[in-house]
């Protein structure tokens, strides 16, 4: 047995594993060996998108999603199943329209950007284009009065999804901007890598001050005949009809199952997704994915012969799409829990094949992660250094309260060409992927629940 020591906090916390370390080694081999041979997360993942599929936040489908996960939470043999309130504004999509009208008529693929006030009818206005949003920020005061601005930034392909972050601040703060700026309209070059006529949408921020303009975003091969017309020289017209907007509020729920360990610990590894989606597709990458990673991946960890000292908890958040309400509402209400959340760990990008993984713990701890990456070496899943993990959108809020957290990094080359578009359907799924996730998160779980590390809280300033 493995025997090692290390100072936290003042006090001395011992790392013994519940097993010897080839014992383990041999058991996450065999649980490694059911996952990749396993279909619960696509029959999962099957069942939300059929029975349920769309979901966006406070409509009938999220209210149907929260039921699907509490049935089938207790049909997996969750040991404990709740839920718990979360409300947003409610937001709602009626119709959208938007028709290039000079210098020749053309009518485009659009849809309204979350959390987008209506245009109150058509708006026609010629449009002024900008290569990004800092072009936009620096724009002369009466450049855009009275027009729609355009930003053209075109996201870049990357397999790490970095390109997202660099184009994403147009959709979500453009809005505030062109309204600071006196444009009557913003549409933006969608925020995805394909070239599919098909727009992908996304919310504007929940937190910036002011209030935006009617905002959309059109698809790529749209943009692109737009900028083509633009390079032509002369005035070019839209005309942009937004029925959407805020209808006062709504209330959702974080769906939690909770999986006892073998020992009374009362702590646990909590993994989970985002139970909602937005209404173009069926939210089957985006995450339905996610939440049948996790599931299923607990519950082959929990069906063990022998199940691991700590438990397993899975939270599917409410209304991640429209600016983290649920990670926000499960930090508030487990603030005071945050010693029995060992680790967390959520599955957000899709089902693409998991190439590395990132760690944020104590400092202490770090040197115990080199154990993970010896038993992920199976799998080809080595650790990096290079950057510190976030935890997701859903427990980023809790890893801010120093929550230690787990990244796997999916290849993402593929995943922003349906993100937030109609084609986020289930036949864009690989089931033989999905099973490889499942291994990798029944990995981390089997770890973390099977041993004495003690892993957090992480200090704030690291």
């Amino acid at each position: 047995m493995k025997i090692s020591s290390f100072l936290f906090s003042g006090l001395l916390a011992i790392h013994i594993p519940v097993v010897p370390a080839s014992e383990m080694q041999e058991q996450v081999t065999r649980v490694q060996e059911t996952a990749l041979a396993d279909n619960t997360a696509w029959e999962l993942l099957e069942s939300l998108t059929t029975e349920v599929g769309p979901r966006m936040g406070g409509t009938p489908g999220d209210a149907l999603a929260v039921q699907w996960a509490l049935e089938n939470m207790k049909a997996h043999g969750f040991d404990r199943v709740w839920k718990e309130p979360v409300s947003f504004p409610y937001w709602v999509r009626v119709s959208e329209s938007a028709t290039i009208v000079s210098p020749r008529n053309q009518p485009m693929a659009v849809t309204a950007l979350g959390g987008s006030p209506g245009t109150d009818g058509p708006v026609r206005a010629e449009v002024i284009r900008f290569a990004d949003l800092a072009a936009l920020e620096a724009a002369e005061p009466g450049q855009i009065e009275g027009k729609i601005a355009f930003i053209a930034k075109r996201m870049q392909r990357e397999k790490d999804g970095s390109g997202y972050g660099a184009a994403v601040g147009g959709r979500t703060r453009g809005p505030f901007v062109a309204a600071k700026k006196g444009a009557v309209a913003l549409i933006i070059r969608s925020v995805g890598t394909d070239n599919e006529r098909l727009p992908h949408t996304g919310t504007i921020s929940s937190t910036e001050p002011g209030r935006p303009v009617p905002a959309a975003a059109i698809s790529n091969p749209d943009a692109d005949i737009l900028e083509a017309m633009l390079d032509r020289g002369g005035e070019v017209s839209v005309e942009l009809a937004l029925d959407c907007g805020f209808e006062g509020e709504a209330t959702s729920y974080n769906v939690i199952g909770e999986y006892d360990g073998s020992g009374d610990t009362g702590t646990f590894v909590a993994v989970g997704g985002h139970l909602d989606s937005w209404d173009l597709g069926t939210g089957a990458v985006d995450d339905g994915a996610g939440v049948a990673i996790t599931m299923a991946a607990a519950k082959l960890v929990a069906g063990l012969p022998v199940r691991p000292r700590r438990g397993i908890r899975v939270v599917l958040f409410a209304n991640e799409e429209q600016g983290v309400y649920g990670g926000k509402a499960y930090a508030q209400a487990h603030a005071d829990q945050l010693a029995s959340h060992l680790m967390g760990s959520e599955s957000d990008l899709g089902s693409g094949r998991i190439y590395q993984f990132r760690s944020f713990v104590s400092p202490e701890a770090e040197p115990a992660v080199a154990e993970l990456e010896e038993l992920l070496e199976a799998l080809n899943i080595p650790w990096s250094r290079d950057r510190q993990a976030w935890g997701g959108a859903d427990f980023s809020p809790m890893r801010a309260l120093g929550m230690p957290v787990i990244d796997f990094n999916q290849d993402a080359s593929a995943y922003f060409d349906l993100h937030h578009t109609a084609n986020d359907t289930l036949d864009k799924v690989d089931a033989s992927d999905l099973r490889f996730n499942v291994a990798a998160f029944a990995t981390l779980i089997y770890w973390v629940a099977g041993s004495e590390i003690t892993f957090g809280p992480v200090p704030l300033e690291r």
